[in-house]
């Protein structure tokens, strides 16, 4: 079951090979962003400095902040008329990340998307529901292309309306789904309830948030599936980055295309294979947008086995976060974020908790708020236009729905050292 046998399979001296001349191409290319030519010129790195896969190490990180800086299109290597296609990730301060896409670039995506849906026995007779957002985030389109270079039969059903997507599944005998796990375990629910049989489904593709061992074996129970991990970030294109096969026990990078470090978070040492830690990863073959060792945030590890699939060496499952990002319902959502938003309304105060839970197996996030003293007036009427009123404004940054709740002024905790406002009970992930 390969997409591209010869390069899934490269061997080890091979791969090192292209992986080298991609590299010293990269390092060009990046010469075309400033933010590069001025780090690379103060870290005094010149092209003839890269001569060994090693030599990357000498190069500096790439941060997501150093994105946000450079919005919207200061990471661009190329005229922006050679950008076909513009996503973005959600941003911290009100601006989000911007990626973009050439021909050549969407092209190489869905050859990505279409490896991973080939490797786990994915063809041309299969019917892929695609529930994923297909907005400005690169879930949906990023499946959807990979899936039709296949020839798959594409539903592109997005989002929502559960009881519609049961009855496509069953009327249109789907046999793959792709979404998130927890708005899996929702579909589960809400077909036992209507009493849905799901009898065509073999194979679900689950991806965007993090899911246990325990939720797999839940979700092939419930909906009749052989569940698969998928992993990917909008900035190294999308999903597509890295995607288990038939063994189930970690994630094949396709390294002729991403160049992988594992680093201590704290120190940036490089670490070895076994040891858990940041996955840094340079993309090898990006024209509108190529990155020097962007570090993901991700913890894993690399295994020091090679696969008995015969494709490269595999990364662990991703187990946590490096810095304070929660996934919510597969939408990325930095506390930074929220307390952007409830400084630029005068009726609410600057202290605030937020709760997640997942609930009927859907994340589910909380915001306790206090009131602005000066607005206090205790007053239903009111409370209610500035719980109306947040509401609004974060979901309007967020891109995602949540609960509110404005408590009195001086109720919340403080904190002397490192605020902690995130309580995540979703318990075990």
């Amino acid at each position: 079951m390969f997409w591209d046998e010869k390069v899934e399979t490269l061997p080890k001296r091979e791969l090192e090979r292209l992986q080298l001349k991609r590299l010293k191409k990269t390092f060009l290319q990046v010469q075309n962003v400033e933010f590069y030519r001025e780090k690379l010129k103060a870290a005094r790195i010149r092209p003839s400095d890269i001569r060994t896969l090693d030599d990357i190490q000498k190069i500096p990180f790439t941060r997501k902040q150093d994105l946000r800086d450079g919005y919207p299109f200061g990471f661009f290597a190329v005229p922006l008329q050679q950008v076909v296609r513009i996503h973005t990730t959600s941003g911290t301060t009100g601006k989000p990340t911007v990626v973009g896409y050439t021909r050549k670039d969407l092209e190489t995506w869905a050859n990505l998307i279409a490896r991973n849906m080939t490797m786990v026995g994915l063809s041309d007779c299969d019917v892929f529901q695609n529930m994923v957002n297909y907005g400005m985030f690169t879930g949906g389109l990023g499946f959807h292309y990979g899936a039709e270079k296949i020839g798959m039969t594409v539903i592109p059903s997005a989002t929502g309306n559960t009881r519609r997507q049961i009855e496509m599944i069953q009327d249109f005998g789907v046999t793959a789904i792709h979404c998130t796990p927890s708005y899996a375990m929702h579909l589960a629910e809400v077909a036992e309830e209507m009493d849905a049989r799901l009898e065509s489904l073999t194979t679900g593709l689950f991806g965007a948030e993090p899911w246990s061992g325990s939720m797999r074996t839940e979700l092939e129970k419930k909906l009749g599936v052989t569940a698969f991990d998928s992993y990917g970030i909008s900035e190294l294109f999308g999903p597509g980055v890295a995607f288990e096969c038939p063994e189930r026990n970690g994630l094949h990078i396709w390294h002729d295309c991403y160049l992988v470090e594992i680093i201590n978070p704290a120190t940036g040492e490089v670490l070895g294979d076994g040891e858990r830690g940041e996955l840094v990863v340079t993309p090898l073959v990006k024209e509108a947008m190529p990155l020097l060792r962007y570090r993901t945030g991700d913890i894993t590890m690399r295994f020091e086995d090679d696969c008995l699939c015969g494709r490269a060496k595999k990364v662990s499952r991703i187990t946590g976060r490096s810095d304070d990002m929660l996934v919510i319902r597969g939408i990325n959502v930095f506390p930074s974020q929220i307390e952007h938003v409830l400084l630029k309304i005068p009726e609410v105060g600057n202290q605030f908790m937020v709760y997640v839970d997942r609930i009927n197996h859907l994340d589910e996030m909380t915001i306790d708020v206090e009131i602005n003293r000066d607005y206090f007036s205790g007053e239903l009427q009111d409370l209610a236009r500035i719980q109306k009123k947040v509401v609004k404004e974060l979901r309007d940054t967020l891109e995602l729905r949540t609960t509110v709740k404005l408590v009195e002024p001086g109720s919340l905790p403080r904190f002397e050292g490192k605020a902690k406002r995130v309580i995540d009970r979703r318990g075990e992930i």
